[in-house]
């Protein structure tokens, strides 16, 4: 555990759950508004990318841990000198994406788990709030404290397939019997787990709600305040993955659902975009990524699918995450991490131009291994900071010039970092611009 953190002893469970229903959460609307309200304001102008620096930097030790059930049971013992399973404790980690609420709090997303549906079957999938205390220019101590979390269920069994809660023990990888219970929580409040659904994307609508992608089916995820499933899982019609649980004929790659997803200022629509392109464009060649609009009060997929082209070093998206009603940016990587970590960038979309195949253009907005950090905020005595991770997946806009990313940093896995410890903790890191990104344009 890195020193310079004051999160709370790892072996003690601190972040707790939400016990009463708490108000509906609308995060950040009077900053969408200032922007609007910026945005027509500015007369048009044609702005290169424009010129930014480390404005903040946060760290979540890796060895941070939540109350829950045992997990960590089907990885194999554990890596980078963690040992599992992780008895009476879910580690906070794999943070897959990222909402501002506006008042200095995120929400930060964490996915199925461990890395597969083979072995996250007890991995709670869960949502938490937290408050980091960047450190700045003017000060902070970079700690993060984690405030509480939503859990993922389904009392109201609206889901149309089996899941853990609805088991007697956990399934193995291959499917067979691990003779290992159940744990009697997920079990008596059908809890949903990351042998369920691999939720990699969050956005809270108009009335406050939550909507997770998902990569298994893929499906869009519904649910209230309280985590709980206000309706079944929705399937992007004609795509399923090798890990559906609906049992439909795979014509998509494992692990290239719904991996980020956009919305709209006023909170009605939502972008979900996959991970990786479909096989007929793999087939001819085409590196794009679909995108089709869901209405969430017609409750429906609307409009034409679209695409966002990936750069000839990209493997995948990590996030996509609003500016305007048009503006949004993209987290764009490789699959290299450390010393192999060569494409970690963010790019601008506009969603109103397209070439003539519907293909989003896109500018280069900040290159995450080559960024000025002129206050060293990290403190690696270095003025060039890096974000080497394999997979960056939380992007958020902050106000009109700053935004903030986050990493998923794979616990117990993922080692990025080269200096010590050999683990990668969960860092949050904030952005500024010497513009208003409302102000960038895509094409000058």
């Amino acid at each position: 555990m890195n020193s310079s953190s004051n999160a709370r002893p790892a072996s003690r469970s601190f972040a707790k759950s939400s016990s009463k229903r708490p108000r509906p959460i609308r995060p950040a609307r009077r900053l969408l508004a200032a922007i609007a309200a910026l945005a027509a304001s500015h007369l048009p102008i044609c702005l290169p990318a424009s010129a930014q620096e480390l404005a903040g930097f946060a760290r979540l030790p890796a060895d941070t841990f939540a109350e829950g059930p045992t997990s960590g049971q089907f990885i194999d013992g554990g890596a980078n000198g963690r040992t599992a399973p992780f008895e009476d404790k879910q580690p906070v980690q794999g943070f897959s994406a990222m909402v501002a609420n506006g008042d200095g709090t995120y929400w930060l997303l964490s996915d199925n788990g461990f890395g597969s549906k083979a072995n996250s079957q007890d991995y709670l999938l869960r949502i938490y709030k937290i408050l980091p205390s960047f450190r700045t220019e003017t000060g902070g101590d970079a700690s993060v404290e984690v405030l509480e979390f939503l859990t993922l269920s389904d009392p109201q069994r609206l889901i149309p397939f089996e899941i853990m809660a609805d088991r007697a023990s956990y399934p193995k990888g291959d499917g067979s019997d691990s003779g290992i219970p159940v744990d009697p929580a997920i079990k008596s409040r059908r809890l949903l787990t990351g042998g369920d659904l691999d939720i990699e994307s969050v956005r809270i609508d108009a009335d406050g709600t939550f909507w997770f992608g998902d990569e298994f089916g893929p499906f869009l995820i519904h649910c209230n305040v309280q985590g709980e499933l206000l309706q079944a899982p929705i399937p992007l019609t004609g795509i399923a993955t090798p890990d559906d649980p609906l049992g439909r004929s795979a014509n998509h790659p494992r692990s290239g659902g719904f991996e980020g997803m956009s919305i709209n200022q006023a909170g009605t629509l939502l972008y979900p975009m996959l991970e990786k392109p479909l096989a007929q464009d793999q087939a001819a060649g085409l590196r794009r990524l679909p995108i089709t609009p869901f209405d969430v009060r017609k409750n429906q997929y609307v409009g034409e699918t679209f695409y966002y082209p990936l750069e000839p070093e990209g493997t995948a998206i990590g996030d996509f995450s609003p500016i305007s009603d048009t503006l949004h940016m993209v987290i764009e990587r490789d699959g290299g991490s450390g010393p192999t970590a060569v494409f970690k960038k963010i790019f601008l979309v506009d969603l109103t131009l397209r070439d003539e195949q519907n293909t989003l253009l896109k500018k280069e907005l900040v290159d995450l291994l080559n960024l000025p950090d002129p206050y060293d905020l990290d403190q690696d005595g270095s003025h060039v900071f890096t974000f080497p991770f394999v997979t960056i997946e939380g992007l958020a806009l902050i106000d009109p010039q700053t935004i903030a990313v986050a990493n998923d940093n794979n616990y117990p896995f993922s080692a990025g970092r080269a200096a010590k410890p050999i683990i990668d903790n969960n860092e949050i890191i904030l952005i500024r611009f010497d513009s208003p990104l409302v102000s960038m344009k895509v094409k000058n």
